[in-house]
């Protein structure tokens, strides 16, 4: 009777603890952004969506070895495994030819998302050398926000030692914000240090 007690135990998934940026969001920022913009109902509130990371690799896509080291740094960054971006068609100027790998990106959702934003604004933003804000000018007009990142070093997956070449990615927040300025508060309320 233990054994099958133990067994029933064992076959229960471990429960993870929630996420704390997520519980920040549902706690603080809905009841600030209803208040803000005189929403009536929560679920007009703007939540993001996903979050897509995308990293251009051109200049080493004739290298197959320097091409897998920068997709495993990519997968330890954000905790999935990349996507490898092809080329469309062939330009000759690039000697680029259709179907060869040119980039990596990766689509965050759900708990991965949250785990990646707050690693970010508690982490990786904070390591920036001469940091003062990120541009609060990169929306797209729909309520989406792209960001740079000049070098992978700033997580701290990354072990100094191993990196082969310093690489920059982008960071998009896709939100479900129609404007750019409800989404700006957002990102706010949930941490994100923009430039004064």
């Amino acid at each position: 009777m233990a054994d099958k007690k133990a067994k029933a135990v064992a076959k229960e998934p471990a429960k993870q603890e929630p996420n704390r940026l997520k519980v920040h969001y549902t706690n603080t920022v809905v009841s600030t952004m209803v208040k803000q913009f005189n929403y009536k109902n929560v679920n007009q509130v703007p939540r993001l969506e996903k979050i897509v990371i995308n990293s251009g690799l051109g200049d080493i896509k004739d290298n197959s070895k320097s091409f897998q080291i920068a997709v495993e740094e990519i997968r330890q960054i954000t905790g999935q495994k990349p996507v490898v971006t092809k080329a469309k068609k062939s330009v000759a100027n690039f000697k680029l030819r259709q179907g060869m790998n040119i980039g990596v990106k990766v689509t965050l959702r759900g708990r991965r998302m949250y785990e990646f934003m707050d690693k970010l604004i508690a982490i990786a933003l904070p390591r920036v050398r001469d940091f003062r804000g990120v541009n609060p000018n990169s929306f797209d007009g729909r309520g989406n926000y792209t960001m740079g990142v000049k070098e992978q070093l700033i997580f701290p997956e990354i072990v100094y030692d191993q990196v082969e070449k310093t690489r920059g990615f982008d960071i998009t927040f896709v939100t479900t914000a129609t404007t750019d300025e409800e989404a700006k508060a957002m990102l706010q309320l949930m941490g994100m240090p923009f430039r004064a």
